[in-house]
């Protein structure tokens, strides 16, 4: 049974390591925000592996919009294999995203941007890590031992963190107060989905499934494929839904799975009418959204309360999270260790 296992535990800690971070981490994300503006930053390089690559993504996409700064993924073996690291523009922030600091890629890369005299910044759970030690300023994500091998608080702590960052860049008011909701909504999330248990069982057998979102939820539909992939071992590709329909929707058969993450917001009027397409193709959906009409249109619903579009991804990634879980144990699989993983990743 999934709810026996420290995934499912840790699944539910989220509201309250949300709750512990939006009040001890405050001054930290606020100090960087204020160095960030007055070093006049106008770019952010990200170092991110993993779960925290997804996390990156997110920035990418609300650090652009709400910041109007662009934000790019580094490469970090150009640093470490290749021994040829880019130059980094002037005025760049060089940000290392990790859940354990230890892997030597990212820590690389950080240590280039010290030494080319860029700021520095960590987000992590360890500030005794190598990274957290090449970074001006430290995250703490405060979220905890994380037992289960397969990130879940440290995921969604690393969101709320860049989201925070973004509200003090822009010194938003309204932000800041609409993230102090956050751990409520989680909560809510978290009650809206009691049923994927039962929901799971019906793919039980799928082998092969594409997670489609777009915007702030590009993020989300990674970080769900990455759980099918890590719980379950199925063939899970995201993709957005613009590059799904130039291309990867050949793939689509009667009775083929599509999961869509579809919040309310600017891309309603586009994911709609690609819902409806894909019903229209008998793919067998499973909407995830906060939009009535959109979460009506599939078969398997995994709603999540109304919120503004730039927060939904900490919200939508629950039921992704819920139903990975919820299908492992379906198959008799370990949720809390995965074959063939470890909790610290290594990588040059």
């Amino acid at each position: 049974m999934g709810t026996d296992t420290i995934l499912y535990e840790e699944i539910h800690q989220q509201p309250d390591v949300i709750e512990l971070f939006a009040q001890a981490g405050q001054d930290m994300v606020r100090s960087l925000a204020s160095h960030m503006r007055s070093a006049d930053i106008r770019q952010v390089v990200v170092a991110a592996r993993g779960t925290s690559d997804n996390a990156a993504r997110y920035a990418q996409y609300l650090l652009g919009a709400n910041n109007r700064l662009p934000v790019m993924l580094t490469t970090p073996s150009l640093f470490t294999l290749y021994q040829k690291p880019p130059l980094f523009a002037p005025n760049t922030l060089v940000l290392g995203i990790s859940q354990s600091g230890r892997s030597p890629d990212i820590v690389s890369v950080l240590a280039e941007g010290r030494r080319q005299g860029c700021v520095t910044a960590a987000i992590s759970n360890f500030g005794d890590s190598p990274l957290a030690a090449q970074a001006d300023h430290f995250v703490a994500l405060g979220a905890g031992e994380e037992r289960s091998i397969a990130a879940t608080k440290t995921y969604t702590a690393q969101l709320f963190a860049v989201a925070l960052l973004s509200a003090h860049l822009a010194d938003d008011p309204e932000s800041i107060a609409a993230l102090r909701r956050a751990p409520e909504l989680i909560r809510q999330t978290l009650s809206l989905n009691s049923e994927v248990e039962r929901l799971a069982e019906r793919y039980r057998y799928v082998r092969n499934c594409v997670v489609v979102g777009r915007g702030f939820n590009y993020s989300t539909a990674f970080e769900i494929a990455l759980k099918l992939k890590e719980l379950t071992y199925t063939l899970a590709e995201p993709y957005s839904s613009a590059d799904f329909l130039h291309g990867p929707v050949s793939l689509v058969e009667p009775a083929f799975p599509v999961i869509v993450v579809a919040p309310t917001g600017v891309l309603t009027p586009e994911l709609e009418p690609f819902v409806r397409q894909l019903r229209d193709m008998d793919a067998e959906l499973l909407c995830v959204s906060n939009d009535h009409s959109l979460l009506q249109l599939g078969r398997t619903k995994f709603p999540f309360p109304p919120v503004p579009e730039w927060l939904s991804p900490l919200l939508a990634i629950i039921p992704g999270q819920l139903f990975a879980l919820f299908l492992a144990a379906a198959r008799d699989f370990d949720p809390d260790r995965p074959r063939g993983l470890q909790k610290v990743t290594e990588t040059l």
